[in-house]
Protein backbone atom coordinates (compact mmCIF):
# COMPACT_ATOMS: atom_id res chain seq x y z
CA UNK A 1 0.00 0.00 0.00
CA UNK A 2 1.27 3.60 -1.12
CA UNK A 3 0.93 6.20 1.38
CA UNK A 4 0.61 9.78 -0.05
CA UNK A 5 1.39 13.05 1.63
CA UNK A 6 -0.47 15.88 0.74
CA UNK A 7 0.55 19.70 1.37
CA UNK A 8 -0.14 20.63 4.60
CA UNK A 9 -1.17 24.26 3.37
CA UNK A 10 -2.48 22.89 -0.18
CA UNK A 11 -5.25 20.76 2.57
CA UNK A 12 -5.85 23.89 4.92
CA UNK A 13 -6.84 26.13 1.55
CA UNK A 14 -8.97 23.03 0.57
CA UNK A 15 -10.91 22.92 3.49
CA UNK A 16 -11.60 27.19 4.08
CA UNK A 17 -12.82 26.77 0.38
CA UNK A 18 -15.33 24.62 1.71
CA UNK A 19 -16.85 27.67 4.00
CA UNK A 20 -20.28 28.86 3.11
CA UNK A 21 -20.27 31.68 0.47
CA UNK A 22 -17.17 30.94 -0.81
CA UNK A 23 -16.27 29.65 -4.63
CA UNK A 24 -17.80 27.39 -5.71
CA UNK A 25 -20.88 27.26 -3.32
CA UNK A 26 -24.45 26.27 -5.18
CA UNK A 27 -26.77 29.30 -5.31
CA UNK A 28 -29.94 29.99 -3.71
CA UNK A 29 -32.82 28.85 -5.28
CA UNK A 30 -35.50 31.24 -3.93
CA UNK A 31 -34.78 34.96 -2.77
CA UNK A 32 -36.43 35.61 0.39
CA UNK A 33 -38.37 39.41 0.23
CA UNK A 34 -38.09 40.99 3.54
CA UNK A 35 -41.40 43.31 4.20
CA UNK A 36 -40.84 46.26 6.25
CA UNK A 37 -43.37 47.41 8.66
CA UNK A 38 -44.56 50.70 6.21
CA UNK A 39 -45.42 48.12 3.22
CA UNK A 40 -47.90 46.35 5.68
CA UNK A 41 -49.00 49.63 6.44
CA UNK A 42 -49.27 50.76 2.69
CA UNK A 43 -51.55 47.86 2.33
CA UNK A 44 -53.45 48.19 5.51
CA UNK A 45 -54.17 51.80 4.44
CA UNK A 46 -55.43 50.87 0.89
CA UNK A 47 -57.77 48.31 2.54
CA UNK A 48 -59.63 50.63 4.64
CA UNK A 49 -59.29 53.10 1.49
CA UNK A 50 -61.21 50.36 -0.27
CA UNK A 51 -63.92 49.73 1.93
CA UNK A 52 -64.98 53.83 2.13
CA UNK A 53 -64.31 53.59 6.09
CA UNK A 54 -62.70 57.41 6.37
CA UNK A 55 -63.97 59.85 8.97
CA UNK A 56 -63.27 63.59 8.98
CA UNK A 57 -63.63 66.73 10.99
CA UNK A 58 -61.85 65.16 14.06
CA UNK A 59 -58.96 67.86 15.30
CA UNK A 60 -57.66 65.85 17.97
CA UNK A 61 -58.09 62.25 19.63
CA UNK A 62 -56.89 61.66 23.67
CA UNK A 63 -56.23 58.33 25.10
CA UNK A 64 -55.91 58.33 28.82
CA UNK A 65 -53.24 55.18 30.35
CA UNK A 66 -54.36 54.28 34.03
CA UNK A 67 -50.69 55.63 34.21
CA UNK A 68 -51.93 59.54 34.49
CA UNK A 69 -50.31 59.99 30.97
CA UNK A 70 -52.10 60.88 27.74
CA UNK A 71 -51.56 60.05 24.38
CA UNK A 72 -52.15 62.85 22.19
CA UNK A 73 -53.40 62.39 18.48
CA UNK A 74 -53.14 66.21 16.67
CA UNK A 75 -55.18 66.49 13.44
CA UNK A 76 -55.24 62.31 13.43
CA UNK A 77 -56.48 60.46 10.29
CA UNK A 78 -59.54 58.23 11.78
CA UNK A 79 -60.88 55.14 10.05
CA UNK A 80 -63.99 52.98 11.02
CA UNK A 81 -65.61 49.98 9.53
CA UNK A 82 -68.96 49.12 12.02
CA UNK A 83 -69.82 46.21 9.91
CA UNK A 84 -66.75 44.77 11.01
CA UNK A 85 -66.03 46.09 14.33
CA UNK A 86 -62.55 47.74 13.68
CA UNK A 87 -61.16 51.42 14.10
CA UNK A 88 -58.06 53.25 13.12
CA UNK A 89 -56.57 56.29 13.98
CA UNK A 90 -52.92 57.26 12.27
CA UNK A 91 -50.66 59.70 13.14
CA UNK A 92 -48.13 61.52 14.84
CA UNK A 93 -48.53 60.95 18.55
CA UNK A 94 -47.42 62.45 21.70
CA UNK A 95 -47.09 60.89 25.10
CA UNK A 96 -48.19 63.95 27.90
CA UNK A 97 -48.96 63.91 31.57
CA UNK A 98 -52.35 64.98 32.34
CA UNK A 99 -51.34 68.49 34.08
CA UNK A 100 -49.81 69.06 30.42
CA UNK A 101 -53.24 69.15 28.82
CA UNK A 102 -54.87 70.76 31.93
CA UNK A 103 -56.72 73.53 30.56
CA UNK A 104 -58.01 72.21 27.14
CA UNK A 105 -59.01 68.71 28.24
CA UNK A 106 -61.16 69.14 31.62
CA UNK A 107 -64.06 68.30 29.29
CA UNK A 108 -62.96 65.81 28.55
CA UNK A 109 -62.47 63.73 32.43
CA UNK A 110 -64.23 61.30 33.44
CA UNK A 111 -64.97 61.48 37.29
CA UNK A 112 -62.13 59.33 38.31
CA UNK A 113 -59.53 61.22 36.50
CA UNK A 114 -61.08 64.20 37.88
CA UNK A 115 -60.78 63.08 42.15
CA UNK A 116 -56.84 61.70 40.46
CA UNK A 117 -56.52 65.25 39.44
CA UNK A 118 -57.93 66.87 42.66
CA UNK A 119 -55.86 64.63 44.51
CA UNK A 120 -52.41 65.41 42.99
CA UNK A 121 -53.60 69.20 43.39
CA UNK A 122 -54.12 68.71 46.80
CA UNK A 123 -50.64 66.97 47.28
CA UNK A 124 -48.60 69.49 44.70
CA UNK A 125 -47.36 72.30 47.86
CA UNK A 126 -46.67 69.04 50.18
CA UNK A 127 -44.48 67.83 47.39
CA UNK A 128 -42.94 71.23 46.82
CA UNK A 129 -41.81 71.37 50.68
CA UNK A 130 -40.76 67.91 50.55
CA UNK A 131 -38.45 68.15 47.33
CA UNK A 132 -37.47 71.74 48.49
CA UNK A 133 -36.78 71.30 52.55
CA UNK A 134 -33.54 71.50 52.15
CA UNK A 135 -32.80 74.76 50.02
CA UNK A 136 -35.48 76.42 53.03
CA UNK A 137 -33.63 75.11 55.60
CA UNK A 138 -29.99 76.69 53.94
CA UNK A 139 -32.42 80.45 53.16
CA UNK A 140 -33.75 80.17 56.87
CA UNK A 141 -30.08 79.35 57.99
CA UNK A 142 -29.05 82.47 55.51
CA UNK A 143 -31.74 84.74 56.98
CA UNK A 144 -30.43 83.92 60.21
CA UNK A 145 -27.08 84.58 59.93
CA UNK A 146 -27.56 87.64 58.28
CA UNK A 147 -29.95 88.50 61.62
CA UNK A 148 -27.13 87.66 63.95
CA UNK A 149 -24.49 89.95 61.84
CA UNK A 150 -26.71 93.23 61.68
CA UNK A 151 -27.33 92.54 65.53
CA UNK A 152 -23.88 91.97 65.85
CA UNK A 153 -22.81 95.67 63.94
CA UNK A 154 -25.72 97.46 65.74
CA UNK A 155 -23.99 96.05 69.72
CA UNK A 156 -20.81 97.29 67.99
CA UNK A 157 -22.04 100.88 66.98
CA UNK A 158 -23.81 100.71 70.02
CA UNK A 159 -20.92 100.01 72.03
CA UNK A 160 -18.72 102.56 70.39
CA UNK A 161 -20.63 105.46 71.06
CA UNK A 162 -21.01 104.79 74.48
CA UNK A 163 -17.02 104.39 74.56
CA UNK A 164 -17.31 107.86 72.67
CA UNK A 165 -19.79 109.74 74.93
Amino acid sequence: MKETFMNQEKLAKLQAQMCIGGKGTARRKKKVVHRTATADDKKLQFSLKKLGVNISGIEEVNMFTKQGTVIHFNNPKIQASLAANAFTITGHTETKQLTEMLPSILNQLDADSLTSLRRLAEALPNLWMEKHHLLLERIMMMKFQILCRILIRLLRMRQSELINV
